[in-house]
Protein backbone atom coordinates (compact mmCIF):
# COMPACT_ATOMS: atom_id res chain seq x y z
CA UNK A 1 0.00 0.00 0.00
CA UNK A 2 1.63 3.19 -1.10
CA UNK A 3 2.01 6.56 1.51
CA UNK A 4 0.61 9.15 0.81
CA UNK A 5 2.70 12.29 -0.60
CA UNK A 6 2.85 15.02 1.79
CA UNK A 7 1.25 17.86 0.51
CA UNK A 8 3.49 20.42 2.02
CA UNK A 9 7.26 19.26 1.03
CA UNK A 10 9.92 20.07 4.11
CA UNK A 11 11.84 23.33 4.12
CA UNK A 12 15.78 22.94 3.52
CA UNK A 13 17.35 23.17 6.44
CA UNK A 14 19.55 26.85 7.06
CA UNK A 15 22.97 26.06 7.82
CA UNK A 16 24.44 28.25 10.60
CA UNK A 17 26.51 30.02 8.39
CA UNK A 18 23.99 31.70 6.72
CA UNK A 19 21.60 32.52 9.65
CA UNK A 20 22.20 35.72 10.87
CA UNK A 21 23.95 36.74 13.86
CA UNK A 22 22.74 39.11 16.02
CA UNK A 23 24.45 43.06 16.37
CA UNK A 24 26.28 43.39 19.25
CA UNK A 25 24.80 45.22 21.90
CA UNK A 26 25.00 49.09 21.26
CA UNK A 27 26.02 48.94 17.71
CA UNK A 28 23.53 50.30 16.59
CA UNK A 29 23.92 53.42 18.28
CA UNK A 30 27.97 53.58 18.31
CA UNK A 31 27.16 57.28 16.23
CA UNK A 32 25.48 58.25 18.60
CA UNK A 33 27.98 57.95 21.44
CA UNK A 34 31.00 60.59 21.61
CA UNK A 35 34.53 59.22 21.30
CA UNK A 36 36.95 59.06 23.75
CA UNK A 37 38.95 61.77 22.60
CA UNK A 38 36.14 64.44 23.93
CA UNK A 39 36.49 63.04 26.86
CA UNK A 40 39.95 63.36 27.48
CA UNK A 41 40.46 67.30 26.13
CA UNK A 42 37.81 68.04 28.50
CA UNK A 43 39.55 66.66 31.43
CA UNK A 44 42.94 68.49 29.77
CA UNK A 45 40.93 71.70 29.20
CA UNK A 46 40.51 71.42 33.33
CA UNK A 47 43.17 70.50 34.18
CA UNK A 48 45.04 73.33 32.57
CA UNK A 49 42.58 75.52 34.35
CA UNK A 50 42.88 74.53 37.51
CA UNK A 51 46.82 75.01 37.22
CA UNK A 52 46.26 78.41 35.76
CA UNK A 53 44.20 79.42 38.86
CA UNK A 54 46.32 77.92 41.10
CA UNK A 55 49.27 79.53 39.55
CA UNK A 56 47.61 82.66 39.68
CA UNK A 57 46.69 82.70 43.17
CA UNK A 58 49.79 81.99 44.23
CA UNK A 59 51.04 84.58 42.61
CA UNK A 60 48.44 87.46 43.85
CA UNK A 61 49.49 86.28 47.59
CA UNK A 62 53.10 86.61 46.92
CA UNK A 63 52.77 89.86 45.39
CA UNK A 64 50.08 90.48 48.52
CA UNK A 65 52.89 89.38 51.22
CA UNK A 66 55.37 91.66 49.41
CA UNK A 67 53.78 94.59 50.32
CA UNK A 68 51.98 94.22 53.39
CA UNK A 69 56.00 93.57 54.25
CA UNK A 70 57.08 96.35 52.59
CA UNK A 71 54.00 98.63 54.61
CA UNK A 72 55.08 96.82 57.57
CA UNK A 73 58.53 97.50 57.30
CA UNK A 74 58.31 101.19 56.22
CA UNK A 75 55.96 102.09 59.41
CA UNK A 76 57.32 100.29 61.85
CA UNK A 77 60.44 102.51 60.81
CA UNK A 78 58.58 105.21 60.88
CA UNK A 79 59.81 107.35 63.94
CA UNK A 80 61.89 110.54 63.78
CA UNK A 81 61.10 112.22 67.24
CA UNK A 82 59.21 115.30 68.46
CA UNK A 83 56.43 113.86 67.82
CA UNK A 84 56.68 112.35 64.31
CA UNK A 85 56.59 108.89 65.24
CA UNK A 86 53.62 106.21 63.92
CA UNK A 87 53.02 105.07 67.56
CA UNK A 88 51.34 108.50 68.76
CA UNK A 89 48.36 108.17 66.22
CA UNK A 90 46.09 105.34 66.30
CA UNK A 91 45.39 105.02 62.50
CA UNK A 92 49.10 104.43 62.38
CA UNK A 93 48.71 102.00 64.90
CA UNK A 94 45.88 100.43 62.63
CA UNK A 95 48.16 100.69 59.70
CA UNK A 96 51.08 98.71 61.13
CA UNK A 97 48.59 96.15 63.19
CA UNK A 98 46.74 95.49 59.90
CA UNK A 99 50.02 94.75 57.94
CA UNK A 100 51.71 92.57 60.31
CA UNK A 101 48.05 90.54 60.14
CA UNK A 102 48.56 90.48 56.67
CA UNK A 103 52.13 89.90 56.24
CA UNK A 104 51.14 86.54 58.59
CA UNK A 105 48.09 85.16 56.56
CA UNK A 106 49.59 85.67 53.03
CA UNK A 107 52.75 84.28 54.27
CA UNK A 108 51.19 81.53 55.57
CA UNK A 109 48.73 80.78 52.10
CA UNK A 110 51.70 81.47 49.97
CA UNK A 111 53.77 78.54 52.65
CA UNK A 112 51.12 76.08 52.10
CA UNK A 113 51.17 76.61 48.16
CA UNK A 114 55.08 76.00 48.25
CA UNK A 115 54.11 72.53 50.32
CA UNK A 116 51.66 71.70 48.51
CA UNK A 117 53.40 71.66 44.89
CA UNK A 118 56.41 70.18 46.52
CA UNK A 119 54.74 66.96 48.08
CA UNK A 120 52.01 67.02 45.49
CA UNK A 121 49.59 66.49 48.90
CA UNK A 122 47.41 69.01 50.03
CA UNK A 123 47.54 69.46 53.75
CA UNK A 124 42.74 69.14 54.04
CA UNK A 125 40.26 68.66 51.55
CA UNK A 126 39.86 70.95 48.59
CA UNK A 127 36.68 72.11 49.29
CA UNK A 128 37.76 73.26 53.11
CA UNK A 129 40.95 74.83 51.65
CA UNK A 130 38.71 76.96 48.88
CA UNK A 131 36.36 77.81 51.71
CA UNK A 132 39.28 79.17 53.82
CA UNK A 133 41.00 81.03 50.68
CA UNK A 134 37.48 82.62 50.00
CA UNK A 135 36.71 84.05 53.11
CA UNK A 136 40.51 84.37 54.68
CA UNK A 137 41.08 86.50 51.43
CA UNK A 138 37.77 88.27 51.96
CA UNK A 139 38.45 89.43 55.36
CA UNK A 140 42.48 90.49 55.01
CA UNK A 141 41.26 92.34 51.74
CA UNK A 142 38.96 94.55 53.84
CA UNK A 143 40.73 94.88 56.90
CA UNK A 144 43.96 96.35 54.59
CA UNK A 145 41.56 99.05 53.31
CA UNK A 146 39.83 99.90 55.90
CA UNK A 147 42.97 100.63 57.79
CA UNK A 148 44.37 102.59 54.57
CA UNK A 149 41.34 104.34 53.71
CA UNK A 150 41.15 105.44 58.13
CA UNK A 151 45.13 107.17 57.53
CA UNK A 152 45.17 108.94 54.48
CA UNK A 153 43.00 111.93 56.28
CA UNK A 154 45.33 112.07 58.85
CA UNK A 155 48.27 111.90 56.25
CA UNK A 156 46.92 114.67 53.62
CA UNK A 157 46.60 117.12 56.96
CA UNK A 158 49.90 116.97 57.77
CA UNK A 159 51.00 117.21 54.69
CA UNK A 160 49.64 120.42 54.20
CA UNK A 161 51.12 121.96 57.16
CA UNK A 162 54.37 120.49 56.40
CA UNK A 163 55.94 117.70 53.75
CA UNK A 164 58.76 115.83 55.17
CA UNK A 165 60.04 112.30 55.75
CA UNK A 166 57.97 111.45 57.81
CA UNK A 167 54.59 112.27 56.01
CA UNK A 168 56.18 110.93 53.02
CA UNK A 169 57.12 107.51 54.94
CA UNK A 170 53.32 106.99 56.15
CA UNK A 171 52.31 107.64 52.65
CA UNK A 172 54.36 105.08 51.43
CA UNK A 173 53.17 102.15 53.97
CA UNK A 174 49.31 103.53 52.85
CA UNK A 175 50.32 102.94 49.46
CA UNK A 176 51.75 99.51 50.03
CA UNK A 177 48.75 98.36 51.64
CA UNK A 178 46.35 99.60 48.89
CA UNK A 179 48.40 97.73 46.66
CA UNK A 180 48.13 94.23 49.05
CA UNK A 181 44.67 94.73 49.31
CA UNK A 182 44.12 94.86 45.23
CA UNK A 183 46.54 91.58 44.75
CA UNK A 184 44.06 90.21 47.66
CA UNK A 185 40.58 91.34 46.52
CA UNK A 186 42.02 89.79 43.10
CA UNK A 187 42.62 86.60 45.11
CA UNK A 188 39.19 86.07 46.40
CA UNK A 189 37.88 86.84 42.92
CA UNK A 190 39.61 83.61 42.04
CA UNK A 191 38.77 81.85 45.12
CA UNK A 192 35.35 82.41 44.47
CA UNK A 193 35.40 81.45 40.89
CA UNK A 194 37.22 77.95 41.97
CA UNK A 195 34.23 77.73 44.31
CA UNK A 196 31.06 78.50 42.18
CA UNK A 197 32.70 76.34 38.97
CA UNK A 198 33.12 73.48 42.21
CA UNK A 199 36.74 72.45 40.29
CA UNK A 200 38.05 71.15 44.25
CA UNK A 201 35.81 68.38 43.31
Amino acid sequence: MSRPEDPSPEKPKESPRSAKLPPPPGAGDAESQAPPAVGVTGVLRRWRRDDLLKKGSIALRGLGLLFSLLAFIIMASNKHGGGKDFDKYEEYRYVLAIAILSTLYTGGQVLRHVHELSTGRESFSRRNLALVDFFGDQVCAYLLLSAASSAVPLTNDMREGSDNIFTDASASAISMEFLAFIALALSAALSGYKLSNRSYI
